[in-house]
């Protein structure tokens, strides 16, 4: 089927946008696959301390016989998602061996979750560990000793920087390599009942954090549709995983010969070979797109929203909220995932899951086969389903939807459009994710109740004070303020008043977690208050008018006397728990629609 038209021009509108800087970066890769340093030129003594603790694979890395894989690993045991990565760098040096390469940790990154941290000083660092990942990734490639890379991470903001730091060495080849998401718990239903009725006063700390460990009990990702497993989605539909990876289970044998195809996979395509497949050429702006794509069509996380135009950049690519809003129009929603629905993500997979997904918006014209990805000809493998048939990994056309309540066909989709609104107006721009949202609570009209910290909020909520129609306002929650953190908390309490019967929204500069809900949110509002944004005018009682409907965002204030209010107060900067130490990332960072990160707008990408 021919491309979907507003898809075609979409991309056509990032092409021609990204002209100049995506030129930059192509020259930048090829000069340096035609001159950096590689290890056959390294220097003796160089040779020597890279291969030093390689006993096992010395002689074969001093012959130069094959690929060096370098292994950059997010692991650690106190994220459930990553602990599964405890022995993969000694099972891929095996599976190296197996096809006549060689595999070295090239260095760990940091890797923090949000679910530990949420609603604490320790978020505020959240954000710009993206950065800090993308640094970290870069040294971890800088010694000029390997000839592809294995990237091993999974959640948040650990993909995003991965890439990011990875895609300034695009002229190598390199694979994500996922860990799989947790056996079901408890039910994201019954869980989210648990918080609210804690909220409520009705249930106590033991049955909350009984209901929360039943929840996420287990190795592997956490079950709902957030950002963790978004970054899964959208490492499939621009191929940079082997197909089907995204959402298999951890311990099983698929997981297993999947992880070791892809170190097979990247040992084939380096550019010794004739298959060479280097990562700057696979993201090119038709996968950004695809990225964009899948992302409304699935009613993935809003986080993508700063996300994705950081891993852009980084490839010399802009892709704005306009690309996004005018996709959005176009992109109908074929899946329901808790918070959008009542299934995890392996009910989604059961379904049929990503394969099913890719399969249906290629089929309507929804995504760009022609892609290189790293495995196959183009994104239509990426349409079968992995399976291990005769104790040897294969894979097969994926079937019909297993589930409609769960995945339905792009000609009958649960919405004819991906649920993400632009809104703007005179508070700035903002974005909204409407998916999860009942129709009726698109249009929110309420006076003001503004807050510098979520914290503020709760209070409030508990001492009865917004038993009313409301909308929150929390500013000073932007990358320059405090590093951006989500303000995942609100939530329940949030929920709690619109169960009420109020008319309840939010409005801030701040972010929401990738599995925020029922509640109209307007995010990321630009500029944030402490560049001398329009949310700093608002003062309590003030009528702000939220309309997804049509898109804006309106403080419903005379102009004269809008144009007369000055700015609140900036807080003073919060010390602790390291926040003082990214003063530099907050104050060089840019807007959210931009990617909010200090490292690409401090190289001027």
């Amino acid at each position: 089927m021919s491309l979907n038209a507003a898809v075609s021009a979409v991309t056509d509108r990032v092409i021609e946008r990204s002209r100049p800087g995506r030129q930059a970066y192509l020259d930048l890769i090829a000069h340096e696959a035609e001159t950096a340093v590689r290890r056959p030129n390294l220097g003796c003594a160089n040779l020597a301390h890279a291969y030093a603790g390689t006993e096992e694979d010395r002689d074969a890395m001093k012959a130069d016989r094959g690929m060096n894989i370098g292994i950059v690993s997010a692991y650690n045991d106190m994220l459930s998602a990553h602990a599964v990565y405890y022995r993969y760098p000694e099972l891929m040096k095996v599976w190296a061996r197996e096809v006549g390469a060689t595999a070295q940790v090239a260095g760990g990154v940091p890797a923090m979750c949000d679910g530990v941290t949420q609603g604490y000083a320790g978020m505020e660092l959240s954000l710009f560990s993206r950065d800090t990942i993308a640094l970290s990734t870069a040294v971890a490639l800088s010694h000029g000793t390997f000839e592809g890379a294995a990237l091993l991470g999974i959640c948040d903001k650990i993909v995003p920087g991965l890439l990011m730091g990875a895609l300034r060495f695009g002229h190598l080849p390199m694979i994500l390599v996922p860990g799989g998401p947790m056996p079901t718990g408890l039910p994201n239903k019954q869980k989210a009942a648990v918080r609210e009725a804690f909220a409520e006063g009705k249930a106590g700390r033991d049955e909350l954090l009984d209901a929360e460990i039943a929840a996420y009990h287990s190795k592997g990702t956490c079950t709902f549709y957030g950002t963790a497993n978004t970054n899964q989605m959208m490492m499939e539909v621009m191929g940079l995983h082997m197909p089907g990876a995204a959402f298999v289970n951890p311990g099983t044998k698929l997981r297993q010969e999947l992880s070791r195809a892809a170190v097979h996979r990247l040992a084939a395509i380096g550019q010794r070979g004739d298959d060479y497949r280097p990562l700057g050429r696979c993201v090119d702006e038709k996968a950004i797109v695809n990225a964009a794509v899948g992302l409304l069509a699935t009613g993935g996380s809003t986080n993508h929203l700063i996300h994705l135009p950081a891993i852009a950049r980084a490839a010399g690519i802009i892709i704005d909220w306009e690309d996004m809003d005018r996709l959005s129009a176009a992109v109908p929603l074929i899946a329901r995932v808790y918070p959008n629905g009542s299934a995890d993500v392996n009910g989604f997979e059961a379904a049929g899951g990503m394969p099913y997904v890719i399969r249906e918006l290629l089929s309507a014209g929804l995504l760009h086969r022609d892609i290189m990805t790293v495995a196959g000809k183009d994104l239509s493998d990426y349409g079968q389903t992995a399976v291990i048939a005769e104790d040897k990994l294969s894979w097969t056309p994926v079937g019909d939807s297993g589930d409609e309540t769960i995945l339905r066909p792009a000609a009958a989709p649960f919405s004819a459009d991906g649920g993400m609104r632009i809104l703007s107006g005179n508070l700035g721009r903002a974005c909204i994710k409407v998916s999860a949202v009942e129709r009726e609570r698109w249009i929110i009209e309420a006076p003001a109740r503004v807050f510098s910290d979520q914290s503020e909020v709760q209070a409030a909520f508990k001492a009865g004070e917004l038993e009313r129609d409301v909308v929150v306002v929390v500013r000073f929650q932007g990358p320059k303020a405090n590093g951006m953190p989500e303000l995942h908390k609100l939530t329940p309490p949030l929920g709690v008043l619109q169960n009420r019967g109020f008319k309840v929204a939010l409005v801030t500069d701040g972010r929401m977690s990738g599995a925020s809900g029922k509640v109209p949110c307007a995010i990321h509002l630009s500029p944030e208050a402490i560049g001398g944004g329009a949310i700093g005018l608002i003062r309590d009682g003030d009528i702000v008018r939220l309309d997804a409907v049509e898109g804006t965002l309106n403080a419903l204030v005379d102009p004269a006397e809008w144009a007369a209010r000055e700015q609140a107060a900036t807080p003073a900067p919060a010390q602790g728990m390291g926040r003082e130490l990214f003063a530099l990332f907050r104050q060089a960072a840019d807007e959210a629609e931009k990617g909010a990160s200090p490292i690409l707008a401090g190289a001027g990408l």
